[in-house]
């Protein structure tokens, strides 16, 4: 699905510097590779603060804790998604309250968050699912009517654009009170290892997150919040300095790979590739088609047998989920989701995925969908 070993092997000079000089200074945790990296992804935000942590489920974590979220309070999510999102709710003992997606973009339902609110909403979680964000503006005048917070899951989008009906573009992650992502090897901007950050522009309350990341500290051993110990160590840092200045090449790689795939797709009976947003730009963290008519499994099948990896993102909606099935409210019928669930499938998408390759995949999806 990823090319990790391909795209280091064109940055492998810069980066083996880059590991090299942490471990002969011998600053492994917060050293200034960390100070760095943060400042150098907030100016590519758009001037937002930056605050790294462990992982991305202890960026959406922190983010609820930061808010003051209480137990029993409501958390709106859509319910097509990677658990993570619920997850913390859950470990918070807030409440998860699962709403349907749009059946183009697959994001957050708008319609359906409307339907969702009630006394006891405190926050919403849109999730900028494969690479283009939700509809953030018509959101966060929802969220301002009825004095909500949105924390933005920006794992899978990072980079993506936002235009608003005035023409202003902000970057995704950076429109609601808190954006979180995730450095996972396998996004669009990933490290060697583990590793997340959140995004405010909010000063204070950057300032209480960066402390609540720290255990609750802003000087040593004086404890001003509850907190944890989530802390992107100085390597990874290091290495994510380096690829963040090669983001937008990135993205344009993989954006070329995704029209070729539209034109080599889009023909077939029984395939529908990717809908684009008319509001945000796509990053394309992942290829996502679905195919109709009950041959997604066999489909899957059949690239498989010929070593062409492929992905179900997601086969389980979260309403079924054994974890989550008695947790919190579940708002509608979530067809469309039910319907994701049993039809999208992921291909190969990657920064150093070749034309070859791409007309290899598209073309034996052809011959099977048209035998």
């Amino acid at each position: 699905m990823v090319d990790l070993k391909g795209q280091y092997e064109k940055i492998r000079d810069d980066v083996n510097a880059a590991i090299l000089k942490v471990i002969q200074e011998a600053h492994f945790i917060n050293g200034p590779s960390v100070a760095n990296f943060e400042k150098a992804l907030g100016g590519y935000l758009g001037n937002t603060e930056v605050i790294s942590c462990a992982n991305g489920t202890d960026a959406l974590q922190i983010a609820m804790m930061a808010l003051d979220l209480n137990p029993g309070d409501e958390v709106i999510v859509p319910a097509f998604t990677y658990v993570a999102t619920a997850e913390v709710i859950g470990l918070l003992r807030l409440t998860p309250v699962l709403v349907d997606v749009d059946p183009h973009t697959f994001n957050i339902s708008l319609d359906q968050i409307e339907r969702a609110i009630s006394p006891k909403t405190r926050a919403i979680v849109p999730v900028h699912l494969f690479g283009q964000c939700a509809d953030m503006e018509p959101l966060m005048k929802i969220a301002e009517r009825h004095n909500l917070y949105v924390i933005e899951d920006t794992a899978q989008a990072i980079g993506a654009q936002y235009t608003f009906s005035d023409g202003t573009i902000r970057t995704a992650g950076t429109i609601g009170h808190i954006g979180c992502t995730s450095f996972f090897p396998s996004k669009n901007l990933g490290c060697y290892g583990d590793g997340g950050a959140l995004f405010s522009s909010d000063t204070e309350l950057a300032a209480k997150i960066r402390m609540i990341a720290n255990h609750g500290q802003q000087k040593k051993y004086v404890h001003k919040y509850i907190g944890v110990n989530s802390r992107l160590d100085t390597v990874q840092a290091a290495i994510l300095d380096i690829k963040l200045r090669h983001l937008d090449s990135y993205t344009r790689s993989r954006r070329e790979a995704a029209y070729l795939y539209d034109h080599l797709l889009a023909d077939i009976a029984g395939i529908s590739v990717p809908k684009r947003s008319e509001n945000s730009t796509h990053v394309f963290h992942q290829y996502t088609i679905q195919v109709k008519g009950g041959k997604r499994d066999s489909l899957k099948s059949y690239l498989e047998s010929l070593a062409i990896p492929c992905m179900i993102y997601y086969p389980i909606p979260l309403n079924k989920q054994e974890a989550y099935s008695s947790m919190g409210r579940f708002v509608g019928e979530l067809d469309v989701t039910e319907e994701l669930c049993s039809s999208v499938l992921s291909l190969p998408m990657h920064t150093e995925i070749t034309t070859h390759q791409v007309e290899f995949i598209a073309g034996h999806i052809r011959k099977y969908l048209t035998a």
